[in-house]
């Protein structure tokens, strides 16, 4: 997730998916690990969606969190596809 250290990575990650699992209405089911997990995960997805398709490069702090959340809600998306379940 951006040129950020992995601490920095982890606080965005947990705040990304903290924010994905209350769009997604997910925080009940997802504890503190998950949402860091989904975040990170999320984070790469979103960093990696942006730059494939819009050519974004070197986002700031704020984008990049952005960036992570939306790639957070498609990840939990996906997993809900596969898993079966619904919001």
């Amino acid at each position: 997730m951006g040129n950020y250290g992995i601490i920095a990575s982890i606080i965005i990650g947990a705040l990304a998916g903290w924010i994905a699992s209350m769009i997604m209405k997910r925080d009940a089911q997802m504890g503190a690990l998950a949402n860091i997990i989904v975040g990170v995960i999320g984070g790469g997805l979103g960093n990696w969606i942006f730059r494939t398709l819009f050519n974004a490069a070197n986002p700031g702090l704020f984008m990049q969190i952005v960036y992570a959340v939306i790639g957070a809600c498609i990840l939990l998306f996906i997993v809900g596809l596969v898993t079966g379940r619904k919001k």
